[in-house]
């Protein structure tokens, strides 16, 4: 009996653990998908990672002057489909991801590149949202600049 119980016990923590790091993986997929989505110059498929009232911001520091920008997933889709393929290459590292139910948070250092020349570097910060079982992103907001990217 006291066998059964610890396998019992055991179980249910490995379960709670897979489960954990799969919300996560689900989390880092969209995301991922996304960065495929512009190197591969697939206007649909960087939409499909989009919520339909997705909001999408950019922060700038510009002569001690902060701005924020806002653009249409659309906009952004369409500048995509523009490019050519291996073109827009954003690199990114996980940082933080944070999940409670069905909103998550994202937050991804990145480096991005353009007709493989560097242009700028920042982080872009997410908000997810599980619609239908799937992880979509309802706002993204980024930092960008060109100084402390090492």
């Amino acid at each position: 009996m006291r066998k059964i119980s610890l396998l019992a016990l055991v179980t249910c923590c490995f379960s709670y653990t897979v489960n954990a790091q799969t919300a996560e993986d689900s989390v880092k997929a969209v995301i991922n998908r996304l960065f495929d989505a512009m190197r591969n110059a697939d206007s649909k498929s960087l939409t499909d990672c989009f919520a339909d009232s997705a909001i999408l911001q950019s922060v700038s520091n510009r002569n001690d002057t902060v701005k924020i920008s806002t653009d249409a997933v659309k906009e952004f889709a369409d500048f995509i489909a523009t490019v050519k393929k291996g073109d827009a290459d954003e690199r990114i590292t996980f940082d933080v991801i944070r999940i409670d139910g069905a909103l998550a948070i994202a937050w991804t250092p990145y480096k991005f590149y353009y007709k493989g020349n560097f242009s700028h570097c920042g982080a872009d910060s997410y908000q997810l949202v599980r619609i239908n079982g799937l992880w979509k992103i309802q706002y993204l907001i980024d930092t960008r600049r060109r100084d402390n990217c090492n």
